[in-house]
């Protein structure tokens, strides 16, 4: 499969998603579809590093809508919550393995972040947001409950447990192969839904943390 530069966009009133369908992770928000776009393509250096660490040199350096959805609550929020018709489509095994490679390297990257931040990090306007480690804590619960929709149901546990990490991690890499031909049956997502939406949170947060670190700013 070539890897493409095909990219779904999902929209509400003032706020739209572009998400890249073969990279996962490298997903951007926008007031419109048009400014979501230019976004996603400016973060092309910040995604770089990800692709690289999963043994991948080059990105598209454009992108080809294929699918609009209306977007609902979760969108206004700041989520691409939406499940587009191709994230149903099979995923054959080289496809499915390269894309876990990239799931495993935004956590590579999420961690090189979390070891390279500072403890506290800059607020917003109001004081709000989280410090580096209630990010931890966010990422990885959100992990979990990400799991569930393929099955995987992994008793909570300390979030700068890597090892532990590890092996909640394995046992969804090991439910994704049985989910490979996109058929979803009852409640769950198709698997190249539960890999973009898995990596865009851990990106979104391992950005935020770069993005309000405060080293050589603390006294």
């Amino acid at each position: 499969m070539s890897h493409r530069n095909e990219v779904v966009v999902e929209t509400v009133e003032k706020k739209a998603f572009a998400s890249m369908l073969d990279w996962p992770g490298w997903s951007r928000s926008g007031k419109t579809e048009g400014e979501a776009l230019d976004t996603l393509l400016a973060y092309a250096p910040r995604y770089q590093p990800v692709i690289e660490l999963a043994g991948l040199k080059r990105l598209p350096s454009d992108a080809e809508v294929i699918d609009r959805l209306p977007g609902d609550a979760t969108t206004s929020f700041g989520v691409p919550g939406k499940i587009h018709r191709v994230d149903y489509e099979p995923i054959d095994a080289t496809e499915l393995r390269r894309q876990v490679d990239l799931l495993k390297a935004c956590w590579t990257f999420f961690d090189d972040v979390t070891s390279s931040v500072s403890a506290n990090l800059r607020k917003g306007p109001r004081g709000g947001g989280r410090d580096r480690d209630k990010i931890v804590e966010h990422v990885v619960e959100s992990d979990r409950s990400y799991a569930r929709q393929l099955g995987v149901r992994t008793p909570p546990y300390d979030p700068f447990d890597r090892e532990a990490r590890g092996a909640h991690m394995e046992a969804v890499y090991a439910a994704m192969p049985e989910r490979a031909d996109g058929h979803v049956t009852g409640k769950g997502w198709p698997v190249r839904y539960v890999i973009r939406r898995m990596a865009w949170h851990i990106l979104d947060h391992a950005w935020e943390m770069q993005d309000k670190d405060l080293t050589g700013e603390e006294k």
